[in-house]
């Protein structure tokens, strides 16, 4: 099991990506903390998983939660920054100012948050850690209507190139995943719509939206002792978008 021994924490695990990522790091051998703002149905096991709530946009409550990690498990090898919005859709001239912080406040603050204190803690235990931060093709494209998301997740990008170089000499990685168009709760809406679907598909080489999983096996790559070599990169798992 590529994971075996680690200790991870998944932020926005009750659905999704977050919850394919968790899912995926408990059948290869991690412990791991599933987060999210929204309670969770999920049946975990014990003494491989457990919940805790946490709102990533405060800080208080990500030191918690990593803290919590800590206490059950004895240690942090893993970090993925995870949770976020797709943030009201709005072009410059109809974004307001409260939906533009909120999306900010949540993708790239909360971002943030979970890096510095997961990197803490890595660094006080001498953990050769893996941090993981979700960015998004918009943070490298354009995308009419959705100015403060593509903005988040370019800061995202950003972040993760400069902690990356932060961290270099504690053995700490940090890399980004950028996912295309995945099938989740956040994009069904938008992919349920024939226009909207077909412009995706028009626009994605391969043809067709990813599946969460999708981003979970990228996720254990980098998050892998495989990757040992690896930081201050993104990975674009996108179909080819940004390729064109």
């Amino acid at each position: 099991m590529r994971l075996e021994n680690k200790v991870a924490i998944v932020t926005g695990a009750a659905s999704g990506i977050g919850l394919a990522i968790a899912n995926t790091f408990v059948l290869e051998g991690a412990k791991v903390v599933y987060s999210d703002i929204n309670e969770s149905g999920i049946v975990l096991e014990e003494n491989k998983a457990f919940f805790f709530k946490c709102d990533v946009s405060k800080p208080e409550e990500v030191e918690a939660l990593v803290k919590a990690a800590n206490d059950k498990f004895g240690r942090l090898d893993i970090m993925i920054n995870n949770a976020g919005i797709g943030g009201p859709l709005g072009g410059i001239l109809d974004t307001s100012n409260e939906d533009w912080e909120k999306t900010l406040r949540i993708n790239l603050f909360g971002v943030f948050y979970g890096l510095k204190a997961a990197a803490r803690s890595m660094k006080e235990k001498g953990i050769k850690g893996s941090i993981i931060n979700m960015s998004s093709i918009l943070g490298q494209v354009g995308f009419s209507g959705a100015d403060a998301y593509c903005a988040s997740k370019g800061g995202v990008l950003q972040l993760t190139h400069a902690a990356a170089l932060d961290l270099a000499l504690d053995n700490i990685r940090v890399n980004a995943i950028a996912p295309g168009f995945i099938k989740t709760n956040m994009t069904k809406d938008a992919l349920s719509n024939p226009a909207f679907k077909m412009i995706i598909e028009g626009n994605t080489p391969l043809g067709y939206a990813g599946e969460p999983d999708d981003i979970a096996q990228a996720a254990i790559y980098l998050a892998s002792d495989e990757a040992k070599y690896v930081t201050g990169t993104a990975l674009y798992v996108d179909g080819g978008w940004t390729a064109r």
